[in-house]
């Protein structure tokens, strides 16, 4: 199969085109770096190198492809995050269109299916609404979990105070994903031309965030490391302090309110709430300690 794969060779992207090139497919990697060209080229996957912004250069990168790969990029500027998110799928709905490709995987987010309540995944919310009034093309929607490596964010804290945490409850459960586990669910649906549009669930572990912090504590050689649930005013301030803009700091407060009232996981909860992905919490441990 001929697979166009967008961005770049990042946390996701990268293992997903590795596994299906290790397959026999013909891949295709789209990066806004020229930088990237010869990394890409090094996986033996060809290089389309233009702007992610530029819907004609996205059409030529879709076009031909049995199928494609989307995400959004994870940086979209400091401000009105969800409309830039939004004004992204929309250029990646216009060259899905314009190239006549007929099979898309995208990577969405568990809550994606709230409007608002969850942060930065509402801009999903809209792409999979959008995407879902293109005719002929047959999506699926990966919704992926809190990424393991949002926890790397929390190391200059543990350094500095000893503790980690955010604003919710300790006992809370968390779905959580290894970007390997999403590549390993992205590389199925995408060789399955065969799909009708669905929602399917990339989960590597269901923990508490108590857990999280004992089970990362001891691999840092801190056993006793506590979670503690701060104040939304709390958790601005931290993060606003370590120079996050406020717009930022104000969006993943909203998102850590939904995961702490439960809003963020109900659908996930009510229709599938199965950790079936390979690398649970004490496996990214490891690499949690060599980040430390």
């Amino acid at each position: 199969m001929k697979i166009t794969v967008t961005g770049s060779l990042g946390n996701v992207a990268k293992p997903l085109a590795e596994s299906l090139i290790a397959k026999g497919h013909d891949v295709t990697i789209v990066s806004s770096s020229a930088d990237r060209k010869q990394d890409i080229e090094k996986l033996e996957a060809k290089a389309a190198v233009g702007s992610v912004n530029d819907t004609a250069f996205l059409t030529n990168a879709f076009t031909g492809a049995d199928a494609v790969f989307v995400m959004t990029p994870p940086n979209l500027g400091g401000t009105n995050v969800v409309a830039n998110t939004t004004e992204a799928g929309k250029k990646l709905a216009q060259a899905i269109k314009d190239s006549g490709v007929k099979r898309v995987v995208m990577l969405s987010s568990i809550g994606a299916d709230k409007p608002s309540g969850n942060g930065p995944i509402a801009g999903l919310h809209n792409i999979e609404n959008m995407y879902n009034k293109i005719s002929g093309v047959n999506f699926t929607f990966v919704r992926a979990g809190f990424f393991y490596y949002n926890f790397f964010n929390d190391i200059p804290l543990i350094k500095n105070a000893g503790i980690t945490g955010a604003n919710y409850a300790a006992d809370i459960k968390m779905a959580m994903v290894h970007p390997r586990d999403i590549a390993a669910v992205v590389t199925e649906e995408i060789t399955d031309l065969n799909s009708t549009n669905k929602i399917r669930y990339a989960i590597s572990d269901i923990r508490t965030p108590q857990e999280v912090a004992a089970v990362l504590g001891s691999a840092i050689g801190k056993p006793e490391l506590p979670w503690v649930q701060f104040t939304d005013e709390q958790l601005i301030e931290g993060m606003t302090q370590a120079g996050l803009p406020l717009d930022i700091a104000e969006m993943y407060t909203d998102m850590g309110r939904g995961l702490g009232n439960g809003h963020i996981q109900e659908h996930f909860n009510t229709t599938d709430g199965k950790a079936t992905g390979k690398i649970k919490l004490e496996e990214f441990a490891k690499e949690f300690a060599l980040k430390f």
